[in-house]
């Protein structure tokens, strides 16, 4: 099982699952698309796009349940991102962390996030 990642305002999850689905963040939203991480790249989305957040969540979703909608493209310096085209139904999540902040004012990911992808 493949894993891929949304790092989320806790508000705006909470209210994705009263609703039995993620619509996207105001970003995702504005670009079509919601904006979704592998394990290799989250680290950096988190620094670069929520840094000093507080109050996060890490969404772990298997991308294989996502079918179609999800697809591959190329972004920051051509990496290939997923990025989901439609609602991420809350049946494809496998998991939701805190993504707290540290001392440093880089983001804990948690214990079980992939070793390979640890500094």
């Amino acid at each position: 099982m493949t894993l891929i990642y949304k790092i989320c305002p806790k508000t705006l999850w909470r209210a994705a699952e009263a609703a039995g689905r993620f619509t996207g963040a105001p970003v995702d939203r504005a670009d079509g698309y919601i904006h979704l991480s592998t394990a290799v790249q989250a680290r950096e989305t988190a620094a670069r796009h929520f840094a000093g957040q507080d109050d996060l969540l890490l969404v772990s979703v298997e991308a294989d349940a996502l079918g179609p909608a999800l697809r591959y493209e190329p972004s920051r310096g051509g990496d290939l991102f997923p990025h989901l085209y439609g609602d991420l139904s809350l049946d494809a999540v496998r998991g939701v962390h805190d993504l707290p902040l540290g001392e440093d004012g880089r983001h804990v990911f948690p214990e079980a996030f992939p070793a390979e992808d640890r500094p």
